[in-house]
């Protein structure tokens, strides 16, 4: 500005530094949600694979698809928790880089009040010794006029008071012009001192706010990546789950009920007729039939989708989801 005492670029510079700290803030404080979110949604993750039966019942390879199933999905929820706490750590470094900024600026900031300050004043105080002399030299130069035509007194007493009038009026003339040379000159002082503290203070007001851009934009790469990768690790979880899935046999998990439950090979003998009426028309005994083993049932049928259910996969001949 051209005003000497005007603080208006200064005072824009701190407010857009102010507006760059606050939304620093508003970032720091997304990321504390996120975390809380993120716990919580871990917290209750763990609680549903721990608390909540699915398929406690199955047997063999099925129930450790589900023994896994149930695992992986406790782990899913450890990773959001762990996700919250990163989320926190993060908060955190950018509210110590808020702080550090802050403190820095500070310093700069109490400097540029009091050279504000000190400034202002020289120049207060030079307007007005300037405007005393503005006033002294229009009375000094009309006062021996005035003092001819009214002094009733002879004309060597008059001289001589007007002598001695005109020896104080330049005396003080000469000090208020030698009060108002020096200062302008401790202004002038003050103004180069003004001028090269602002430019200094500029110049580090731009080298934070370049760092605090960077550091705002790193931090916001850094959570999206961390995102990512949190994207991949429960990829990675799941798929154990279908790893695991794969390793579920159809056939097997029949074979083990079956030899599980089972309670014999050889099916009940057909019961035979014994003759209680009448012993002697029928006195040859019936003869109780061999009992005769169960072969072995027939081949397993293989499942299909109903319409609308989600398509199955072939893996090892058996037909698994």
């Amino acid at each position: 500005s051209t005003d000497l005492t005007s603080t208006v670029g200064y005072d824009s510079i701190i407010q857009h530094l102010n507006d760059g700290r606050k939304n620093c803030k508003e970032f720091e404080d997304f990321l504390k949600e996120r975390a809380i979110i993120e716990e919580k949604y871990g917290k209750e993750l763990i609680n549903l694979s721990k608390k909540k039966p699915c398929g406690q019942s199955e047997l063999n390879t099925l129930k450790r698809s589900l023994d896994v199933f149930k695992q992986q999905i406790d782990n899913v929820g450890q990773g959001h928790i762990q996700l919250a706490q990163t989320l926190r750590e993060e908060a955190k470094k950018m509210e110590d880089f808020r702080e550090k900024q802050k403190l820095h600026r500070k310093k700069i900031e109490l400097i540029m009040e009091a050279i504000h300050k000190n400034r202002n004043l020289q120049y207060k105080k030079t307007m007005e010794v300037k405007h005393g002399a503005l006033v002294i030299f229009p009375s000094w130069a009309a006062e021996p006029l005035v003092m001819h035509q009214s002094s009733p007194l002879p004309f060597f007493s008059f001289f001589l008071q007007l002598f001695l009038k005109l020896a104080q009026s330049k005396s003080a003339l000469e000090d208020s012009d030698r009060s108002y040379q020096q200062s302008v000159t401790t202004l002038e002082k003050i103004r180069e001192e003004w001028q090269k503290e602002h430019i200094k203070a500029c110049e580090f007001f731009e080298t934070q706010e370049c760092e605090r851009i960077n550091y705002f934009r790193n931090a916001l790469w850094l959570h999206v990546n961390q995102l990512s990768q949190d994207c991949v690790q429960n990829d990675e979880k799941y798929e154990e789950i279908r790893k695991s899935l794969e390793m579920c046999s159809i056939e097997k998990d029949i074979d083990f009920f079956v030899n599980l439950r089972k309670t014999g090979s050889l099916a009940p003998a057909p019961v035979a007729y014994e003759n209680y009426y009448n012993t002697q028309r029928n006195a040859t005994p019936v003869r109780s039939p061999v009992p005769v083993a169960i072969s072995r049932r027939g081949p397993l049928p293989t499942p299909t989708s109903a319409p609308g259910e989600a398509d199955y996969a072939t893996v090892d001949g058996y037909s698994l989801i």
